[in-house]
């Protein structure tokens, strides 16, 4: 799979649910049709390896770093594994060397024959992937670059005393019963985990009883995965034991999202535990599988009380004037939280400090919001202590809370904290230049506090209002939150800005000459350097670019829709150039433009259909048609534009229909015989995809089509020959005439010929080709050839 654009085909398969993600069932699924069976257990290491947003499945960015390592790891078997198809133990030595793995003796020999499942001293390709993927991630959880060496606790396992390692997780599951006084907000789930965790005690006590061998890796590794799972349970309750209720409340959600990860991975832990192994009692299973239904019958609760205590913290911190929350509303805040004796506010102080000594832990604005109401809920109890922390954060808390006295135009009308970066709208309102640009990329086109609509979208910086600010901070010791002062702000005021902003303003002159001169400079600008393309489109450019699209001028539509094109190379700007409206407008000129109108037209679209939903816009709006045309009739350019864009567009299953009904086969079939072109691996790659489907493969399945895949199966170029054998093999998996037919036109001795030279991707699609020639009969086969 070394190609992306069929690894991406490849992941979209295993996603059947469209999610952008796939599970380890699903990864395990898609091993398994390979003829790769691994354990859940290795699945999801494969997953934590490569996880990187910690979000506990894969994307497909995610799915490539995996498969770079699975085909070195490939590529090392077959260096040493010489046909035989398995490595003695000295051969595995020395591939995981080459892998670039180094492993004491004792730790490899005990791991080693923890995956030798035949125990017959040779592991096959997927144990040896198994014992790669193990030793990988022991790697990466130690943080070592350089050398692997098992930790005492994992070694004290692997070499079969697991006795205590199942004493831990017994003990720990007793110190979590132990917690009482979870936080109200979160007593119900944590009282519903601690119960849950409970019905697990049977299940360790008989593997304590049983006491299972501890060298089979698929044991030890399930211990361990349940072991980390109850681990992230402890600290989770911990924290509802003993956190911030203030802190608790506010986070609700987060909590809610924490639980819910808690029970995924002790769900995955009690599916991948090998109970034929342990011979555990039917019983027992029986209690386990209670488990498993109630893990998977947990739902986020919204109660009334969560509502009208998250409708009051609301209330609480939404105040403009001088953020007096109603005395009512404090009371009625403090008692939902048990908050309201001196006792429950000094408990509360000590988690409050702690929150803040957790660097970089929380986000400071909740940290400061939570400081805020504790300090009103002291007021409120007439308590004298002013300081709710001690030492320097206590200061900055403080002097930040302070803010009671900030005047009122310092303050942004959306975010209501005072501005670092003012900047001036149409309207001659000012806003937080991060806020105000949040509201404009949502696509609102007023201003968000007269409601007026925006003749144009160029930010203005305030200076006067900013250096008022900092005159204010400095008289006041009050400082400025740093991380708001950044170069954006140099960039945002420097000549490239103000010219920037004086061309956008002249795209809505009413004179045709300036409108031009302005377009043609936004088009040399965004082709630049993506500062200029930040600019342009944080300035309100792509607006008034996608509404002068609509210009019969020919000219101007090349330079516009070549702006937009330089534009979204942007990938903030995809979304915004589609939400303007110019995916029509850009098919349009597609149609009736220019030859490098239509050429550019064509790149912008396939810009834009990187992101799946513009996929889908693209093809409701009729796009597929225009580029078929030009696939047909276009320049050279021309045409490799839009096969770039046809590719990434019916990777949507919809859009294969659309492909085929306006006539994609046949111009791709003349680009394959036309040899000047030099685009015969993008063909190859869009019909691929098109015989995935029924009536592609219909149409493909022509004889003299058959006698071309098999001509480039015989002279292509080596990526040539892979693309046409996978496609053979796509269209003779749903039809064996087509196999008939490349059998015909002389394919097998090609095929015999690529198995013993061609490239490893070509080696394994000829012989899955040869395969199931002789699995329908055709031909036999010899699996050792």
């Amino acid at each position: 799979m070394e190609n992306r654009a069929i690894l991406k085909e490849w992941f979209d398969r295993v996603d059947s649910e469209r999610t952008g993600n796939i599970t380890a069932t699903q990864l395990k699924s898609a091993f398994a049709v390979g003829n790769l069976q691994f354990p859940v257990s290795v699945v999801q290491q494969m997953i934590r390896m490569y996880d990187f947003d910690r979000n506990g499945t894969m994307s497909f960015e995610e799915f490539v770093e995996l498969n770079k390592f699975l085909l070195k790891v490939q590529q090392e078997f077959s260096v040493l594994e010489r046909g035989r198809g398995f490595l003695v133990p000295d051969e595995v030595y020395k591939a995981l060397v080459k892998i670039g793995f180094s492993l004491d003796s004792p730790a490899f020999y005990t791991v080693c024959e923890s995956f030798d499942q035949t125990k017959s001293g040779k592991l096959r390709l997927d144990d040896f992937i198994s014992l790669c993927i193990f030793v990988q991630s022991s790697r990466i959880e130690a943080k070592e670059k350089k050398r692997v060496l098992l930790s005492s606790s994992l070694m004290e396992v692997c070499n079969g005393n697991g006795d205590e390692f199942v004493k831990e997780m017994m003990e720990l599951i007793e110190k979590v019963s132990s917690y009482s006084g979870f936080r109200k907000t979160q007593r119900k789930e944590c009282l519903n985990l601690v119960r849950r965790l409970k019905l697990l005690v049977p299940l360790l006590e008989e593997i304590k009883e049983l006491n299972p061998s501890t060298n089979d890796h698929w044991v030890f590794n399930s211990l361990l995965n349940l072991k980390k799972a109850l681990l992230a349970a402890k600290k989770l309750l911990k924290t509802c034991n003993s956190g911030s209720k203030i802190f608790l409340a506010l986070e609700s959600e987060a909590m809610m999202s924490r639980f819910h990860a808690v029970c995924d991975k002790l769900n995955l832990a009690l599916s991948e535990m090998p109970y034929e192994k342990f011979g555990i009692s039917e019983e027992v299973k029986e209690q386990v599988e209670l488990m498993h239904m109630q893990l998977n019958r947990a739902k986020r609760r919204t109660e009334s009380q969560d509502m009208e205590l998250a409708m009051d913290m609301m209330v609480v911190f939404s105040k403009e004037d001088d953020r007096n929350a109603d005395g009512a509303i404090i009371e009625r805040l403090a008692k939902k939280l048990e908050l309201h004796t001196m006792a429950d506010l000094k408990t509360e102080t000590v988690a409050v400090r702690k929150l803040v000594k957790a660097k970089n832990a929380h986000n400071k604005d909740i940290i400061q919001q939570v400081v805020e109401l504790l300090t009103k809920f002291k007021q409120m109890s007439g308590t004298d202590e002013n300081h709710v922390l001690d030492g320097a954060a206590s200061l900055r808390c403080l002097e930040k809370s302070k803010s009671l006295s900030i005047p009122n135009e310092f303050l942004c009308p959306i975010s209501l904290e005072i501005m670092t970066d003012p900047v001036i709208i149409a309207t001659g309102q000012t806003y937080e230049r991060e806020s105000i640009q949040k509201w404009l990329n949502s696509g609102h086109r007023t201003c968000p506090k007269t409601g007026q609509k925006l003749n144009y979208l160029t930010l203005a910086p305030n200076f006067a209002l900013r250096n008022l600010i900092q005159q204010w901070c400095e008289k006041n010791n009050y400082e400025l939150p740093k991380k708001e002062i950044s170069d954006d702000f140099d960039i945002a005021s420097s000549p490239l800005a103000e010219e920037i902003s004086s061309l956008i303003l002249n795209l809505y002159s009413s004179h045709l000459n300036v409108q031009r001169d302005a377009i043609i400079r936004l088009r040399m600008l965004s082709k630049e350097s993506p500062d200029s393309r930040v600019l342009i489109a944080n300035s309100g450019g792509i607006p008034p670019l996608v509404c002068l699209l609509s210009y019969t001028d020919s000219e101007i539509q090349e330079h516009i829709v070549t702006s937009l094109l330089n534009l979204s190379l942007d990938e903030s700007n995809k979304r915004l150039i589609a939400r303007e409206g110019a995916i029509p407008a850009i098919i349009q000129v597609l149609r009736n433009g220019t030859e490098e109108a239509k050429e550019n037209s064509a790149a912008a679209l396939f810009s834009l259909s990187i992101l799946d939903e513009n996929k889908v816009s693209i093809g409701c709006s009729n796009g597929i048609r225009p580029l078929v045309d030009l696939l047909r009739c276009g320049t050279t350019r021309g045409k490799k534009d839009a096969g770039t864009a046809l590719f990434s567009l019916v990777l949507n299953h919809a859009n294969r229909s659309r492909a085929i009904k306006e006539g994609i086969i046949p111009p791709l079939l003349d680009i394959l015989e036309d040899k000047t072109l030099d685009m015969v691996d993008e063909a190859l790659s869009i019909l691929l995809l098109i015989a995935s489907h029924h009536e592609g493969r219909y149409e493909i399945g022509r004889l003299s089509f058959i006698e071309t895949l098999v001509e480039i199966v015989r002279d292509g170029t080596p990526k040539n020959k892979e693309c046409a054998i996978a496609v053979i093999l796509e269209l003779g998996s749903n039809n064996s005439s087509c196999l008939l037919a490349a059998l015909q036109y002389g394919v097998y001795d090609h095929l015999i010929e690529i198995t013993r030279c061609g490239t490893n991707r070509a080696k394994r699609k000829a012989n899955s080709l040869l395969h199931l020639m002789s699995k329908n009969e055709h031909i036999p086969f010899d699996p050792r050839r």
